[in-house]
C-alpha cells in the first residue's frame, strides 16, 4: 500500500517535480552498416531485409541530452541508404538529414557517410532510411531506436524499475522476397509485428508486483495501432520525446506511424496481463488469426507452469524489448536475438 500511495504520489507531481543537474555531454563515435539480411517474422515467413548492423529492429542508440555524436555509415547493399535520425532538432546541421535530395546524398552502395550532430531534444526517439520510405522503412526493416536520456526527468520517470521498448511494424508478404519492390498503394499487409516478430514469437514482458513499468511505443510502420493493455490503466507521460504538462490516464492508445509515447504503470495487478493491438485484423499471421501484435505482461508471481499456456516452455530471448541494454552504460547496444542471416 504505501508503495502504491507513493506512485499516486509521484503521478500528481510528475508536472513539478524534477531531479538532478545537466551532466557534462559526451562525445560518442560509432561504427553502423546497412546489410542484405534475411530475417523470420514467425514460422516460415521469412523477409529479404536491409538491416542496420545486420539486425531488425537495429541496435539501440542510448546516450543522454546534449551529447555530440559521430556516426559512420557504411552501405554495404546494391541500393543507396541514409539515416534519418527522427526527433533530432539537427541545429546547425541539417545537411545530416536526407530528404529527396534537399539535403545529404545518398549513401552509394559501398560508400561511408558520416553523420556529426548534437543528441537534441531528449526522448523516445528512432533513426531510419529516408530513401524509397515507401520501401525500404515499410516492409525492409531500416528502423531502431533512438533513446535521448534528458537533463531532466520527472519523479515519476526517475521511480522506473522496469523499461521496454516496443516497435509497431506492418509487412506485406507478396513483397518479402523482391527487394527494390514493394511499397505501392493497394499492398495488402497480412504480417503485425513487435520488434520484428509475430505472436508466439513475440515474448512476454516479465514483471514483480511493485515494479514501476515504462513503455516505449513506436509506430515504425503504414499503420495505425491501437495498443490496449489489460488489468491496468497507464499514464502517459511522453509524446514523440516531449514531456507532458499534463499526464493522463489511458488503458488503449492510438499510435499512428512515426508516432511515439512513454507510457507508465504501477504492476499492482498480478496474472497474466495480455498486450495487443485492438485493430483486431494486426492479430493475425498471413490472415490466420491468433498472431501479429500480442504479448503480455507476466508477473513472476504467477509462475508460467499451467499447461494450456503458450509460453510455458517459451526459450527466453535476451533483450527482445532491450530491457537490459537501457540499463547498461551509454553506447551502440546489439540484440543478438534479431540478427538476420545474411544475404549474398
Amino acid at each position: 500500500m504505501a508503495r502504491m500511495s507513493l506512485f499516486r504520489g509521484l503521478v500528481a507531481g510528475c508536472v513539478f517535480a524534477v531531479w538532478g543537474v545537466a551532466a557534462l555531454a559526451e562525445t560518442h563515435s560509432f561504427e553502423m552498416t546497412i546489410e542484405d539480411a534475411e530475417i523470420t517474422l514467425v514460422g516460415s515467413q521469412t523477409f529479404h531485409t536491409f538491416a542496420f548492423d545486420g539486425q531488425v529492429p537495429g541496435p539501440l542508440l542510448h546516450v543522454k541530452e546534449g551529447d555530440d555524436l559521430e556516426v559512420h555509415v557504411t552501405n554495404f547493399t546494391t541500393l543507396p541508404h541514409t539515416v534519418h535520425w527522427h526527433g533530432m532538432f539537427q541545429k546547425d546541421t541539417w545537411l545530416n538529414q536526407y530528404q529527396n535530395d534537399t539535403t545529404q546524398k545518398a549513401i552509394a552502395p559501398g560508400e561511408t557517410y558520416t553523420y556529426r550532430f548534437k543528441a537534441s531534444p531528449a526522448g523516445t526517439m528512432w533513426y531510419h532510411c529516408h530513401v524509397n520510405v515507401n520501401e525500404h522503412v515499410s516492409m525492409r526493416g531500416m528502423w531502431g531506436p533512438f533513446v535521448v536520456d534528458p537533463e531532466v526527468e520527472s519523479d515519476l520517470e526517475k521511480s522506473v524499475t522496469k523499461d521496454f521498448i516496443l516497435m509497431f511494424s506492418s509487412w506485406a508478404s507478396a513483397w518479402a522476397h523482391k527487394p527494390g519492390e514493394g511499397g505501392v498503394p493497394g499492398d495488402t499487409f497480412d504480417y503485425f509485428t513487435i520488434n520484428g516478430k509475430s505472436f508466439p514469437e513475440t515474448q512476454p514482458m516479465r514483471v514483480r508486483e511493485g515494479d514501476v513499468v515504462r513503455m516505449r511505443l513506436l509506430g515504425v510502420g503504414d499503420s495505425l495501432h491501437s495498443i490496449h493493455l489489460h488489468g491496468h490503466t497507464f499514464d502517459v507521460v511522453r509524446k514523440d520525446g516531449h514531456l507532458l504538462p499534463q499526464p493522463y490516464k489511458a488503458d488503449t492508445l492510438l499510435l499512428g506511424p512515426g508516432e511515439r509515447y512513454d507510457i507508465i504503470f504501477e504492476a499492482n495487478n498480478p496474472g497474466r496481463r495480455m498486450v495487443h493491438d485492438h485493430i483486431d485484423m494486426h492479430t493475425v499471421n498471413g490472415n490466420k488469426p491468433h498472431g501479429g501484435i500480442m504479448s503480455v505482461v507476466e508477473y513472476e508471481e504467477v509462475g508460467i507452469d499451467d499447461d494450456f499456456y503458450v509460453w510455458k516452455d517459451k526459450e527466453f530471448q535476451e533483450d527482445f524489448y532491450y530491457e537490459n541494454a537501457l540499463t547498461k552504460p551509454h553506447g551502440l547496444h546489439h540484440a543478438e536475438t534479431f540478427r538476420g542471416e545474411p544475404v549474398e
